[in-house]
């Protein structure tokens, strides 16, 4: 549960085929070898390789065909995101193609039109990648303004003009499902075109990278309604189920980068020697790698567990909503802390162009990044706050969820809309089992005063408006229900107690440290800043603890992976 290991990988699963996938994915990779990858990464050179073994074991069709679709084909979350996880150990470009195709493949799956839907999956059994021609250059993530447009041929069809822009996938991808909108009406579509096409014009890259991401015109492209997976307001709610749905593997690829970088530090310092000591003998050094280890080992929990929710999400149960976004936002801001702790570590040899290492400080930055920023999701999670915290709902323990089965709920989501109406259950249950951990009890009384200071001096019209001022009270509110998962791992899957009291003396750091930002800031109240001031603590200190976890956990990882030359 703690740490990826491709060299010893342990995961058990409920069926062979899925078994194999992951470890016919890590001897690809072994295959490689790090100098081969690191070429490819650095000469900007296609994937050919990665796509041609897709092509050859199915890859991608087996775990991207939802169930009815394909002989024993489900669309299972749990073993979609350990593959993500491991690609992203390798390197985020492959991870990028297979979450660009997952993400392409959305609106179609999640659309009306079948025909289309059994074209998509013969496509995959061929080895097709796909892509999600959701953004315009002009417009972002802003989709209200998109100038994508159908029009009429006159002979019961359409044409589609317009660009879109920062597509990945999109020089090569079989389909590319396209958002717009139908000319001269309110109605949104979408629709899936050829990127082969003489009527698609594929500008540019518009990155410097190994993958390809599309600056892509449409001319006249011709479109039938056997092109077109949904229309109307449905498309809209297609356009934002699907990135509810595929966006979750970013937490997991920020993992698996986290990892691989994890396994080179600590191999590089455990072996080097100044001033007549190991590097890892230093006091600080010692403070760097218990951090970053038991960071990485709270974004696993939080992300499994995270994904039991959405695994279990129902029409009545919609408390994904809330964990599923913070795993795009809150596990992939920790990776970058994770990786920047381990770069303190590295210092100069973290800029060798023959590490993984120099990869992943440039890689790991990309993924909080790729959902349209950190704020987005932010001001997401924050529609959730007063229900979490004064409304509790009762709904049924959700248990852990590494079985077979297809996730149904997640293309049947519905309406995107009453987001404000997301029940949750009693928070405090998971801190309430909790009893024995000294720092989860210093954490608790923290959240005590926070959740006071919501009831007696919540935010004021002015504040409101102060995205600001709303991101820090957001930071303080997402530690809670990331608290609140990984107890909930801890409890589920008997994870080490001292492993946990050690994750939640960092925790009880960042909730003091956010706290001072928000006294700090000049629009905070003077009741404000003294619920702020109350709610700054120390973590309980305990050195026998933090060796423990140093030479047990941190420190044991020394000499256990290396990739292959």
């Amino acid at each position: 549960m703690h740490l990826l290991n491709p060299k010893q990988f342990a995961q058990s699963y409920p069926d062979e085929e899925t078994k194999q996938i992951m470890l016919k994915t890590i001897d690809f990779f072994e295959g490689l070898g790090l100098a081969k990858t690191k070429a490819d990464y650095e000469s900007r050179r296609w994937y050919t390789e990665f796509l041609e073994f897709n092509k050859k074991e199915k890859i991608f069709a087996t775990l991207l065909t939802p169930k009815n679709y394909a002989k024993n084909a489900r669309w299972d979350t749990s073993r979609i995101t350990d593959f993500a996880e491991i690609l992203g150990f390798y390197g985020l470009t492959y991870w990028y193609c297979f979450q660009v195709s997952a993400l392409g493949l959305g609106p179609i799956f999640l659309g009306s039109n079948e025909e289309l839907k059994k074209k998509t999956v013969a496509l995959l059994e061929q080895g097709e990648i796909f892509a999600f021609g959701l953004s315009e250059k002009e417009h972002g993530a802003d989709i209200y303004s998109s100038e994508m447009k159908l029009s009429s041929d006159g002979k019961g069809g359409y044409v589609a003009n317009g660009e879109k822009y920062y597509i990945g996938n999109g020089n090569k991808a079989a389909l590319v499902s396209t958002f717009g909108k139908v000319e001269g009406s309110d109605d949104y579509v979408f629709f899936a075109v050829d990127s082969q096409h003489d009527s698609y014009e594929c500008i540019k890259n518009v990155i410097n990278n190994q993958d390809y991401v599309a600056n892509y015109r449409l001319n006249d492209y011709p479109i039938t309604a056997d092109d077109i997976s949904e229309q109307g307001q449905k498309a809209w709610d297609d356009a934002l189920n699907t990135i509810n749905v595929m966006k979750f593997n970013l937490g997991f690829a920020s993992i698996g980068i986290c990892t691989h970088a994890y396994h080179e530090a600590i191999d590089h310092a455990s072996k080097r020697r100044l001033f007549d000591h190991y590097v890892t003998d230093f006091v600080h050094i010692k403070q760097l790698f218990v951090d970053s280890y038991t960071r990485l080992t709270a974004m696993r929990l939080f992300a499994h567990r995270a994904r039991d929710y959405m695994r279990s999400a129902s029409e009545d149960d919609r408390r994904y909503l809330l964990f599923n976004p913070m795993v795009k936002m809150k596990v992939t801001t920790q990776g970058e802390e994770v990786v920047n702790m381990l770069w303190d570590v590295m210092a100069a040899k973290g800029f060798e162009k023959d590490m993984y290492f120099e990869n992943a400080v440039i890689d790991i930055r990309a993924l909080p990044k790729l959902e349209g920023t950190v704020h987005v999701n932010m001001a997401l999670i924050v529609k959730f706050m007063a229900n979490y915290f004064f409304k509790p709902g009762k709904f049924d323990d959700i248990p852990v969820r590494r079985d077979a089965c297809n996730d149904d709920f997640l293309f049947n989501q519905g309406a995107t809309k009453g987001l404000g109406k997301t029940k949750f259950h009693d928070y405090r249950k998971a801190y309430k089992k909790c009893k024995s951990l000294d720092n989860v009890q210093v954490f608790k009384k923290q959240i005590s005063i926070f959740r006071k200071m919501l009831m007696v001096a919540r935010p004021n019209k002015t504040q409101i408006k102060d995205i600001d001022f709303l991101l820090i009270v957001g930071e303080l509110f997402t530690l809670v229900a990331y608290g609140q998962l990984i107890l909930e791992s801890w409890d589920k899957n008997n994870i080490d107690d001292d492993l946990v009291d050690q994750i939640f003396d960092f925790m009880v750091r960042d909730f003091s440290k956010y706290a001072l930002q928000l006294y700090s800031k000049t629009s905070s109240t003077k009741v404000q800043q003294i619920f702020c001031q109350t709610m700054i603590s120390k973590p309980v200190r305990n050195d026998a603890r933090f060796n423990r976890i140093l030479n047990d956990f941190a420190y044991a990882k020394k000499d256990s992976y290396v990739m292959n030359p």
